[in-house]
C-alpha cells in the first residue's frame, strides 16, 4: 500500500498539461496518507564545478560553502528516501525529457548517497520504492525507437536502485488525442493501488 507519493511535474506548461493531469490523476487513485510534491516549472539550478568538487569532498571534509551548495541535492534526496513511490509527470521534448527533469536527475544522482560502485559495478541505494511516469507526446510513440524520454527515465531510476517502474502514457497525442487519453485513462484504472 502507498503510504508515501514524491509527485513531481516537470512540464513548462501549467495549465493545459496533459502530463500534469495524468500524474495528478495517478496520485489521487493511489490515495497516499502523505504526498511531498516538488514542481520542477521552477528550474533547479545546473551541475557547476563548485557543486561537483562539494559533492566529491568527503562529509566530514566539507567546508560550510560546500554544505551549502548540496543543501538543495540533500533535501531532494531525503523526498526521494521518504517516498516509498515516486510519480513523475513528463511530457517528451524533442524526443527526451525537459531539462528541468535532468538538472533534478543530476541532483539526486549521488555517489555513496543513492548509488555506488562496486566491483561488478553501480548498486543503487533507493531499493524497495516504486515508480510510476506519467508521459505525453504530440507524435513520440512511448516505447518506440524514437522515444528516449521513457528509456532514460527506467535506467536512471534502476540506476539509483528504483526497478519497479511502469509507464501510463498519453502519447502521439497530435495524431489521435481522443485515443491515447483514452489509453492513458484506461492504464491509470489498472494500477494496484
Amino acid at each position: 500500500m502507498t503510504r508515501t507519493i514524491l509527485h513531481i511535474d516537470s512540464s513548462a506548461r501549467t495549465d493545459g498539461s496533459v502530463s500534469r493531469d495524468l500524474s495528478a490523476q495517478i496520485t489521487g487513485r493511489l490515495g497516499a496518507s502523505d504526498v511531498i510534491r516538488r514542481d520542477l516549472a521552477a528550474p533547479l539550478p545546473l551541475l557547476d564545478g563548485a557543486w561537483i568538487g562539494a559533492n566529491f569532498t568527503p562529509a566530514d571534509q566539507r567546508s560550510d560553502e560546500q554544505k551549502q551548495l548540496l543543501a538543495l541535492s540533500d533535501s531532494l534526496v531525503e523526498e526521494l528516501k521518504q517516498a516509498d513511490t515516486i510519480v513523475i509527470g513528463t511530457p517528451i521534448y524533442n524526443f527526451s525529457v525537459p531539462s528541468t527533469l535532468k538538472a533534478w536527475i543530476d541532483l539526486v544522482a549521488r555517489v555513496g548517497v543513492t548509488f555506488r560502485y562496486e566491483e561488478t559495478g553501480p548498486v543503487g541505494l533507493l531499493e524497495g520504492k516504486r515508480a510510476i511516469i506519467a508521459v505525453a507526446s504530440g507524435g513520440t510513440q512511448a516505447g518506440s525507437d524514437i522515444d528516449f524520454a521513457t528509456t532514460y527515465l527506467r535506467h536512471v531510476l534502476g540506476f539509483i536502485g528504483i526497478t519497479e517502474v511502469e509507464i501510463v502514457a498519453a502519447d502521439a497525442l497530435m495524431v489521435n488525442a481522443d485515443s491515447a487519453l483514452a489509453k492513458a485513462k484506461t492504464q491509470i484504472e489498472a494500477l494496484a493501488a
